[in-house]
Order: structure tokens, then C-alpha cells, then sequence
């Protein structure tokens, strides 16, 4: 309530000096610290500069601004702040909390009543048209929808560009009806289990993306492009969702970081903070449940994948399916994982959506101020149970009486409006029956039955794509050697690490041997030169998990850095590489949507060895192998993961080549193990290439003992000529002595080759590397195989156990290359539960018995 003396204090402004008032508090509300210290406390005693019921109570001294955050703290909305560790941020939002939550304008408040409406009829509609059928209502936390559209709105309002949200499948069909413009028919095309082709629109504002196998309703994502006004313009883009809860986070946060970095220029890729945003809706038993979670927002902070700040909302309905909160987390509130992060959090009640939309602006504007992560914990309820097939009496029957009695937001909302007279009764009938008759036009106009067909998968992709990659001269290669070579003047490198790096420098001129990583880097430079960005990420990839690497170089003086690749004249496109945190499902993730958001960018994540990558298993299996069959999602990650059995046990010996294999399917992907540094070379020329036809994931089991091993070696002929072979052989001088051909994949092949020429029998056994397992090789070996006109049998040799490795898979085809009459065995470990003994003396063992059985002639009847 105004008072005498602040009425007194606001007349003494007049005209001009009146509207400049008038704009210092608009600054001051959206950042109080915006604004000089004498006018803000000025604002802070006095309130708004106009006659208005609706400004904060003047408060004096601490005793008073202690009141006053009680005041703001209880009821509706609640705040922690506390646990951060800036003063100027705490100080910023006790600014904010003391000012900021004037009681909003009538129409606005109107716009949020309608946007209700049709949340609430949505859903009704819904469980009208298809009972029995799962949708994942969102009443009972239907403010989430308003929520959004006021962030897309504050977002174009600030010259954001782009807004990438995640959401599990809870409300998100009112999220793709009411946020992303998908039509009522598309959607109520799919609850009849036939999406008609028709009401999807492939240009426009709007896009829906299907893959040829599809997928469920409420997993599909879109994108769509608002116009606030005549000049702003935001798109907002939902990402595609498996019900693996939260491990769509880090992928959201990709996409940002990819619309986020310029990369069209030499050097590090310059960040653009204000070109995307990412928002992020999660489950409040999924939110402390799952590590992922963690996992993501370590990453908000350091260098090479923070996105300026993610707004996170927990859909809060207090509930993890059957489970109560005291069965699904150890911490009071759902939201406190988030404090160990210093991130601020608001607890706002769904039912007041004053309160909810207060939060979000609050939440937006500490993003724009500090560039960190706010997340709001909307509190609600689940109006049905976990699906709208599940009876919630069952396990919460007191919960469930008060939730059956309780009146909607929707309704709530409307009588607190009709009180303060913004709307009539008879206007909230008719804007309902319009939206009824909405519904009920769209449905009508759905062909009941209507399948759509599942388009086939291009099994010719890799052999017509792959290969055409324009070559590289010698003296072109040599410069860009030279200029990878040249370091500051005042720049001390490594001593150890110069000498191995000035070898480098005699490879053209002396004709030498190029090892796996000197050819990695020249291939670098390469696809740089042609113009495509690189962006490498991983534990430990600047220098290498062996050492080998060293892209980044440590001045041995003074604390600096020199990166060559971003130095390189010849380049005309970014390089980044950066030490990830030791984490491999968040950031496997992160660099999954870095792909979808820039796919003309050759992302390469590394594990540290291959054996942890199936710590992102799901990302792996929900998103790179599928996401192009249930999506139409492409993606060109790299899957650098180190492999190969040496002794050192079963953590670090196998990256679980067979699990891969084992998704391989509709040309999805490619799966490699390069054993030389010549093809490695070609492989990652071959997939820059790929990237701008269509990119496909490439899966490459990287080398460890072989990385300087001098028969894994290439001369630099070999990379400036040829391409990437799927099999190597030599032909046999004597074909019709052969009787037997080994085919390996991978660093057996070395310990085959070694041993073979101490054979007497070495003329009758021919031996060929397996480069490329999938696709799998028909063709090149169907050739050799026909080469041998006496040939009795073919052996598979692998180091990995039976059930493991790539045994199982081309069991299976190579009848297919091979004639009926031809023995097919096996040679390797038998059946184990873990892939690698755990004794250097019994791998030794075992290792040599695979390689001698290998090559034993006579064959097993």
C-alpha cells in the first residue's frame, strides 16, 4: 500500500525527469545492480516511481529487509541462496526478492488464464478420445507450459537466438502441442498408431522428424521458429527423448554449445554466449536418482562445454512412479544435488502462477547477469498415476483422495482472476468451448487405420559415400609438417618431448616411417585445410592417454600453451581439443548433440581406454547407434577407443568390440580397427568427407602397443596415395599352395605375421587383417577367398574371448563369402565372464596358444 510521504517523494519528478525515473526502474528491476548504489537503495526504500497499490513496502535498515525476505520466503515461493559462495550474486538476489515481485498486469495475467485453458482441455480431450492409452498427462504441474513459453519469450526479448530444451515424456505432448505448434491431428494421428504422412509438414515453421522404424509418441521431438515481434525472431528446438531418464541433459547442452561456438575460422572456435540457450525440465526422482545429472552440471563450468548458464526445472509432482520421496533420495529436497554446484534454486507452488512466472524471470535474469545455471523446483502433484493405465489408489491412496478433490490451477487461477475482475465467468465458458470445438475439428479430420510405411535403410551408403575423399600431395602434407613443427621464439618445449618431435621433421626428407599419431595429426591438418572444423574431446586427449598425442604443448619455463593445429596457415576452419572431466556418459552425450547442432564438424571423443566407454552405454545404444532409424537423427561422432590385449588386465584390454557389432545394423554406422597409421589416416579423412554427404558415427578401435610398433608404421607415400582398405592382404606368391587363410582384426595380426614366418608351413598359410568389421567386407573378401583355388579352411583368430569380440558376428557371414566345402573354425580364447586374465604370466600364456592354433594347418575333424 502507497503511503503519504512515498506519493510526496514521487511528485517532485515531473515530465522528462518522470519517464527517465520511470526507465532507471525498469533497469533496476530486471538487474538491480544495473543501477548506481544511491538510486537502487533510493528504489528499495521507496518502490515503484508511479502511484500504484503494487510496489514493495518500504523497508528500513537490516531489521526490515529481514522481514521482508520472510515475507518473500514462505507461502508460494521459497529460494536458497545461501550455498552460494558470491557475494555479489547473493546480494543480487535478496536485490531482486525485496523488488522485483510486483503483482502483475491484468492482461497478462488473462494471456496466462487462456494458455491454461488449453493445457487443461488438451489433456481432458486426451483422456476423453483415448482412454486407456499412455500420454504422460501433465495436469498437476500445468504451469510448466506457460513457464516455457515466458523463457522463449525473455529469450528473444534478449537477442537469443536459439533455445535448446530437453524434457523426459511427462506433459511433453503439451509441450509439442502449445510450445512447438505440433498440430492436434499429428499428434492425435499417433495416439491411433497411424501417423499420417500428410499432416506432417516437411517445410515451414515447423519440423517433426521421423525415422523409417520410428518411435513413440511422446519421445519425438521438433523445432519450431517464433516471432516475437517484427525484428525478433527465436527457434526453439526440442530435443529427441528415450525413456532413459535425464540422459538427454548433456546432449541438450551439445546442441547449445555447437549453435553457440563460430567455427568457420583458423584457431580456437570463438564462443557466442547469447546464440543459444538451454533449458532443461527434469523428474524429481530422476533428478538426485540419476548420475547423469551430476555428471551435466559438472560440465556448466569449464571451458570446453559450459553454454553461459542452463535453466533447470524439476516437473515436481512428488512422486518417482510408486515411490515417495523418503524411498527415492537421502536429501530433503529434491533440488539439493544442485546446491553442491552453487546453483540457486527457487521452490515455487504450481498452483500460483504469479509466483511460477516471477521465478522463471528471476531465473532468466541471473542467467543473463552472471552467466550460471537457476533451477526451479515446481512443485505439483500427478493427476493420474505414472501412465493413465495405472491405478495411484493402489500405493497412495490417502495422496491420491486429496488429489481427486483438489481443483485444477486452471481453476484456482480463473477464480482468483474473477475476484480481481480481470475476466467473467461467461468469457471462461466461451474461450473453453472454442478450444473444445478446436479438438474436436482436429480429431475429426484424423483417417482412423492409416499406417505409414517404414522406409528402407541405404545399404550402399558406405560403399557409393565413403570413399571419395580428393587425395593430398606430398609437398602439401610436407608444408603443413613444417608449419605443425614451428613454435614461438620464446616458447621452451619438453626436452624429451622435442627430440620425438623433431624426428618428425626428417620423415619427408629422409623418406621415414610415419607412427599412428604423427599420421593423426597430418590428418588434422588436412581436413582442416579443406575447410572442416575439428573439435576433440576426452580424459587426457591433448597429450594422449599413452603419450603419444601431444597436440597441446606445455611451455617447460613458464605456465603457457601453444597448440599447433590452431596455428596452422593452411587452415580454414576451428580446432579444439579439449581434457574432459573424468566422465564418459556426460560427456559421450554432450558431444553426441555437439554433432546433431553442427554436423559439419568432425567431433571425436576418446576413451581414456576403451574398456570405460560402456560407462556411456545408453548413449550408445539410445541415441548413436539408433537415432538415425528412429529419428532420422544423423550423427558423425568418432568413437576413438582404445583396445587390444597386452597384459594389463580386464579394465584395460577390451573396448567390447562385440557390443557394437551387435547394434550394427542398416548401415548405422562404420566399425573399425586400423592396425596401420596409413589407414588410420584415410579413416579420418574418409569420415570429414562423410560429414557433408550424410554423416554416419564411426566406431574405431584404436591401437596401444602398435601406436609406435615400427610394423603398424607407414611411409608417407602410403598416406598421400591409395585409400582406406576394409581388408589388408597380400596375395600369396604361390595361390594354389594355399590351403588356409587366417582372418584377424586388429593387433594379433602382428603376433600372426611374426610367428608365421618361422613356419615351414608358412607357404600354405595366407593371413588377411579384417580392417573394417561393418559393414561387413563381402566383396574384397570374397576375392581373396576365390584367389586360392585349394583352399580348405578359413580361421578366425582373435585375442578376445569366444563370446566376445567380433567372432560371433562374422561366424555368421562368412558363409557368405566362402563355399560349402570350406572349413570354417575358430581360434582364440574360449568362453569367458571377463575378457582378459589378470596375470601377466597366464595372458602370455593363453596369448601364444591363440596364435599357434591359429596357424595349425592340419584341420580339425
Amino acid at each position: 500500500m502507497e503511503t503519504k510521504e512515498t506519493g510526496s517523494v514521487w511528485q517532485q519528478f515531473t515530465g522528462p525527469n518522470a519517464g527517465y525515473v520511470e526507465e532507471l526502474y525498469e533497469r533496476f528491476l530486471r538487474d538491480p545492480l544495473s543501477v548506481d548504489e544511491e538510486t537502487r537503495e533510493w528504489f528499495q526504500i521507496y518502490g515503484m516511481p508511479v502511484q500504484s497499490q503494487n510496489h514493495v513496502h518500504p523497508r528500513d535498515g537490516e531489521k526490515g529487509k529481514r522481514a521482508l525476505l520472510r515475507e518473500m520466503n514462505q507461502g508460494s515461493f521459497v529460494m536458497e541462496y545461501a550455498h552460494t559462495a558470491s557475494g555479489e550474486e547473493q546480494d543480487w538476489l535478496e536485490q531482486m526478492l525485496m523488488t522485483s515481485r510486483a503483482k502483475r498486469r491484468p492482461d497478462l495475467r488473462r494471456e496466462t488464464l487462456m494458455r491454461l485453458l488449453e493445457v487443461d482441455e488438451f489433456e481432458k480431450f486426451l483422456q476423453r478420445a483415448f482412454p486407456g492409452q499412455k500420454r504422460f498427462s501433465l495436469e498437476g504441474l500445468d504451469m510448466l507450459v506457460p513457464m516455457v513459453d515466458e523463457l522463449v519469450k525473455q529469450a528473444a526479448s534478449s537477442g537469443i537466438k536459439t533455445v535448446m530444451m530437453g524434457m523426459a515424456h511427462r506433459g511433453r505432448l503439451n509441450v509439442l502441442a502449445h510450445v512447438l505448434g505440433k498440430p492436434y491431428a499429428d499428434i492425435f494421428s499417433e495416439f491411433h498408431m497411424a501417423p499420417n504422412k500428410d499432416l506432417v509438414p516437411s517445410e515451414g515453421s515447423l519440423g517433426i522428424n521421423y525415422g523409417w522404424t520410428g518411435d513413440v509418441k511422446y519421445h519425438l521431438g521438433a523445432h519450431r521458429d517464433l516471432r516475437e515481434d517484427d525484428i525478433r525472431e527465436v527457434r526453439i528446438v526440442l530435443a529427441h527423448n528415450p525413456s532413459h531418464l535425464e540422459f538427454v541433459d548433456p546432449v541438450v547442452e551439445g546442441y547449445a554449445r555447437a549453435v553457440q561456438d563460430g567455427r568457420d575460422q583458423a584457431g580456437q572456435p570463438v564462443f557466442h554466449q547469447d546464440e543459444a540457450m538451454a533449458m532443461l525440465v527434469h523428474g524429481d526422482a530422476a533428478f538426485p536418482g540419476e548420475g547423469v545429472v551430476a555428471e551435466t552440471l559438472n560440465l556448466s563450468r569449464l571451458d570446453g562445454y559450459q553454454t553461459g548458464g542452463t535453466i533447470h526445472i524439476i516437473a515436481n509432482n512428488q512422486l518417482g512412479f510408486t515411490a515417495e520421496a523418503h524411498e527415492g533420495r537421502s536429501t530433503h529436497y529434491a533440488s539439493d544435488l544442485a546446491k553442491g554446484f552453487e546453483i540457486p534454486v527457487v521452490h515455487v507452488d504450481a498452483d500460483d502462477p504469479d509466483a511460477c512466472l516471477f521465478a522463471v524471470q528471476m531465473a532468466f535474469a541471473y542467467r543473463q547477469r552472471f552467466h550460471r545455471d537457476f533451477l526451479i523446483d515446481l512443485v505439483g502433484y500427478r493427476r493420474w498415476g505414472h501412465n493413465e493405465m495405472d491405478d495411484p489408489f493402489v500405493t497412495q491412496p490417502q495422496m491420491y483422495e486429496r488429489i481427486t478433490a483438489h481443483l485444477t490451477v486452471r481453476e484456482i487461477y480463473g477464480e482468483r482472476l474473477f475476484k480481481d475482475g480481470v475476466v467473467t465467468n461467461e468469457e471462461l465458458e466461451l474461450a473453453s468451448e472454442r478450444i473444445k470445438n478446436k479438438l474436436t475439428e482436429a480429431f475429426a479430420v484424423v483417417k482412423q487405420g492409416e499406417t505409414r510405411q517404414v522406409a528402407p535403410a541405404d545399404s550402399n551408403f558406405f560403399v557409393t559415400q565413403v570413399d571419395r575423399v580428393s587425395s593430398v600431395s606430398r609437398e602439401q602434407l610436407q608444408e603443413m609438417n613444417e608449419a605443425l613443427l614451428h613454435y614461438p621464439s620464446s616458447f621452451a618445449v619438453y626436452k624429451k618431448l622435442e627430440k620425438i618431435l623433431e624426428r618428425r621433421r626428417t620423415v619427408f626428407s629422409e623418406n621415414g616411417s610415419v607412427d599412428f599419431a604423427h599420421a593423426e595429426t597430418l590428418a588434422f591438418a588436412a581436413i582442416l585445410a579443406a575447410g572442416t572444423p575439428i573439435r576433440i574431446s576426452g580424459q587426457d586427449s591433448q597429450r594422449g592417454t599413452f603419450g603419444q598425442r601431444n597436440l597441446v604443448l606445455h611451455d617447460r619455463n613458464v605456465s603457457q600453451t601453444h597448440c599447433p593445429l590452431q596455428q596452422l596457415p593452411h587452415a580454414k576452419a576451428s580446432f579444439a581439443v579439449y581434457n574432459s572431466p573424468l566422465s564418459e556418459v556426460g560427456v559421450m552425450g554432450f558431444e553426441y548433440g555437439y554433432t546433431i547442432q553442427a554436423p559439419e564438424t568432425l567431433v571425436i571423443w576418446e576413451a581414456q581406454f576403451g574398456d570405460f566407454a560402456n560407462a556411456g552405454q545408453v548413449i550408445i545404444d539410445q541415441f548413436l547407434s539408433s537415432g538415425r532409424s528412429k529419428w532420422l537423427q544423423s550423427s558423425g561422432l568418432v568413437l576413438l577407443l582404445p583396445h587390444g590385449y597386452e597384459g594389463q588386465g580386464p579394465e584395460h584390454s577390451s573396448a567390447r568390440l562385440e557390443r557394437f557389432l551387435q547394434l550394427s545394423a542398416e548401415d548405422n554406422w562404420r566399425v573399425v580397427h586400423p592396425t596401420t597409421a596409413a589407414q588410420y589416416f584415410h579413416l579420418l579423412r574418409s569420415q570429414a568427407a562423410v560429414l557433408r554427404v550424410d554423416p554416419r558415427p564411426l566406431i574405431v578401435m584404436t591401437p596401444k602397443s602398435l601406436l609406435r610398433h615400427p610394423q603398424a608404421q607407414s611411409t608417407v607415400s602410403e598416406l598421400t596415395e591409395g585409400m582406406f582398405q576394409p581388408v589388408l592382404h597380400r596375395f600369396s606368391e604361390n595361390r594354389e599352395g594355399v590351403t588356409q587363410l587366417v582372418l584377424c582384426s586388429g593387433k594379433v595380426a602382428i603376433d600372426l605375421e611374426q610367428m608365421l614366418s618361422t613356419l615351414e608351413s608358412s607357404g600354405e598359410i595366407a593371413l588377411a587383417r579384417v580392417e573394417q568389421l561393418y559393414p561387413f567386407p563381402v566383396s574384397a573378401l570374397r576375392d581373396i577367398i576365390r584367389s586360392y583355388p585349394h583352399l580348405r579352411q578359413i580361421v578366425w583368430a582373435q585375442e578376445e574371448p569366444k563370446n566376445m569380440g567380433a567372432w560371433s558376428f562374422v561366424a555368421a557371414r562368412l558363409p557368405e563369402v566362402s563355399s560349402k566345402d570350406i572349413l570354417i573354425r575358430y581360434a582364440g580364447r574360449p568362453d569367458r565372464a571377463s575378457p582378459a586374465e589378470g596375470m601377466a604370466g597366464m595372458h602370455d600364456y593363453f596369448q601364444r596358444k591363440v596364435v599357434e592354433e591359429a596357424l595349425r594347418v592340419s584341420p580339425i575333424q
